[in-house]
């Protein structure tokens, strides 16, 4: 009897997710949190759909620990740049402003794109559509966020289902953009979530040993 729900910080997960009628598995769960005096604040929790056939990509790290690989940097490279389908479901836990989850995405980005000299006019035009797209909305706990990265383009389809209504989706084209984007939830060790990137590293770990 497969589960059909992971708790992830006591919210439910499916364990998979039809995405274009393809069951992509849960391969990866986490929250992003800040300690402040002690105290434990978490604000989203994470899952991530991985097509199963990413582990054909990743061969060359069979036989390293889950440990190994959560070090790695390489390893989480070449999951962000494999071709396959990756769908990422993020649920709010601390309610926030979509004006502030859009500005943190933004500067992320924009960091990241800046580092290697790739921050120009199409990526600043496509990260301010981002920010628009979040500007008016309301997170509220539950609220649930999804970016969806097809195998076959460099682009994304981001969407936000609050309070149970699914909201408007907004597609991003720009690759360098995309590509960070990936890169800020699947990053290795500069991951936004130390514990998505953890779990992911296991999991895909137990795979390869088949």
């Amino acid at each position: 009897m497969v589960k059909n729900e992971v708790m992830v910080d006591e919210i439910p997960f499916p364990s998979q997710f039809m995405v274009n009628n393809k069951p992509l598995p849960l391969m990866g769960h986490g929250i992003t949190d800040i300690e402040i005096h002690f105290l434990q604040i978490k604000f989203t929790a994470i899952g991530v759909y991985l097509d199963p056939e990413i582990v054909t990509h990743l061969q060359q790290w069979k036989g390293k620990t889950g440990e190994e690989l959560t070090e790695n940097d390489e390893f989480f490279e070449a999951i962000v740049n494999a071709p396959v389908d990756k769908f990422l479901r993020v649920v709010v836990i601390k309610e926030i402003k979509g004006s502030q989850y859009g500005v943190q995405l933004e500067s992320a980005i924009r960091d990241r794109l800046a580092e290697v000299d790739k921050y120009e006019e199409d990526e600043e035009e496509a990260l301010e559509k981002i920010v628009e797209f979040f500007q008016s909305k309301y997170f509220k706990k539950d609220s649930v966020i999804t970016y969806y990265f097809p195998a076959t383009s460099g682009s994304a389809k981001i969407s936000c289902t609050i309070e149970g209504k699914e909201d408007l989706e907004i597609e991003v084209e720009n690759a360098n953009v995309v590509e960070m984007m990936k890169k800020w939830y699947l990053g290795g060790t500069r991951g936004v979530s130390p514990t998505t990137i953890s779990s992911l590293a296991n999991n895909i770990c137990v795979e390869l040993s088949k």
